[in-house]
This record gives structure tokens, C-alpha cells and sequence, in this order.
């Protein structure tokens, strides 16, 4: 794994490819290049995320990939829920503009690739991530727990992690935070889980 994926100025030397990934049924060419997270093919944890993630509220319309790499779970999200607004944040410049010019591609005018100190002003709705795990356990917790502030009343996270990166343990500390949290499946040693804003009671 290249380990500069999280940096927002990767200085490694650029190889672009194109990677092919079936979502929903549907065989699409993504750009990818080096210096960014799995630029050879979709990971384990977003395919597994794809597998389990529930549709949205069908009165979703703010919808958040947070991470986004070069955009595979935000095209799909953009696929999903044709009528809402999809904030693809990234922090890595070069994967922010593959992003931009894959969702451009698949999705026109349906994506918003922006850093993360940017998104939208309006309550979130629903927030896919495969999160940076990398960046250390700290800076990551503070990091989702500043996105789960923002979900809406009736919104939902959806989370992947890996069980040997800390996938329980994020469990127990979102749990902790007073979020109500589902664990909608495992696979391959990955956790999906279902995160509700902390006033709020799953399936509610």
C-alpha cells in the first residue's frame, strides 16, 4: 500500500492507469495513478461497504463520501440516488482531481469534489466512508466525529473497517459517544457499520 495516500500533496512519481470496477452491475473505467489509496483496483473494504451500505431515505438529497480516493463510492452513490447532491471530501489533491474527472465521467454535474475543510452547509443526510485508518487512531476518531456531528436528525453513516485496523474498537468508541450503532455485516474481516446521530434511535 502506498503510504503517502493520506498526504494532501503526494510528491510520489505519477503513473496513471485505468482500473475497471463493476458497481450495481455496471462495468465502468475509473483514471487512477500512484500516490493515492488502491490506485490498482477497488479495495476490499469498499467493495464490502458497497455490498451492505442500505439505500438512502428516498427524501435524501445531502449525501457525503468522505475520503473519497479517486471516487468509486462516489460515482455509486451518485448512481443510487439520482436526485441528490453527493460532497466528495478528500483530502489528497491528486486524488481529488481523479475524483472530479472520474465522477465527471459517470455522474455529470451530480459530484462536488472538495478538501476537507469544505462540504456542505446543510445537515448531512446520508455519509458513506472508508476512512483514512492510516492517519493514526486519534486524528481518526476526531476526524469521524466531526462528520457524525453534521448528520441530520433521520441521517445515517455508513462505516468500513478492517477488525485488525480497529474496526471493534471504533464500534465501542462511537458507542461511547452516544451513537447508536449497527454492525450490518462482516465480511473478509471487515466491519460495516450503521451510525445514527446521537439523538436518535436506529430505525426510528
Amino acid at each position: 500500500m502506498n503510504q503517502q495516500y493520506f498526504s494532501s500533496k503526494p510528491d510520489s512519481r505519477r503513473r496513471p492507469r485505468e482500473v475497471e470496477v463493476v458497481l450495481d452491475g455496471d462495468r465502468l473505467s475509473f483514471t487512477t495513478d500512484a500516490g493515492v489509496f488502491s490506485p490498482g483496483r477497488l479495495d476490499l473494504g469498499s467493495a464490502t461497504l458497497l455490498a451492505l451500505a442500505p439505500p438512502a431515505d428516498a427524501e435524501a438529497r445531502v449525501l457525503v463520501d468522505l475520503g473519497a480516493g479517486w471516487g468509486p463510492l462516489s460515482v455509486a452513490l451518485a448512481r443510487r440516488h439520482p436526485t441528490a447532491t453527493v460532497w466528495a471530501v478528500e483530502t489528497n489533491d491528486r486524488a481529488r482531481e481523479l475524483c472530479s474527472a472520474n465522477a465527471q465521467r459517470h455522474a455529470p454535474g451530480r459530484v462536488r469534489t472538495v478538501g476537507p475543510d469544505n462540504g456542505p452547509d446543510e445537515p448531512i443526510d446520508l455519509l458513506w466512508s472508508n476512512p483514512p485508518v492510516r492517519i493514526g487512531k486519534d486524528e481518526l476518531y476526531r476526524l469521524l466525529d466531526s462528520w457524525l456531528d453534521r448528520l441530520a436528525p433521520n441521517g445515517l453513516a455508513v462505516l468500513v473497517m478492517s477488525k485488525n485496523l480497529g474496526g471493534d474498537s471504533l464500534h465501542r468508541h462511537l458507542e461511547e459517544r452516544g451513537h447508536p450503532v449497527e454492525r450490518l455485516g462482516s465480511k473478509a474481516g471487515y466491519r460495516v457499520l450503521a451510525v445514527r446521530p446521537t439523538n436518535s434511535i436506529i430505525g426510528a
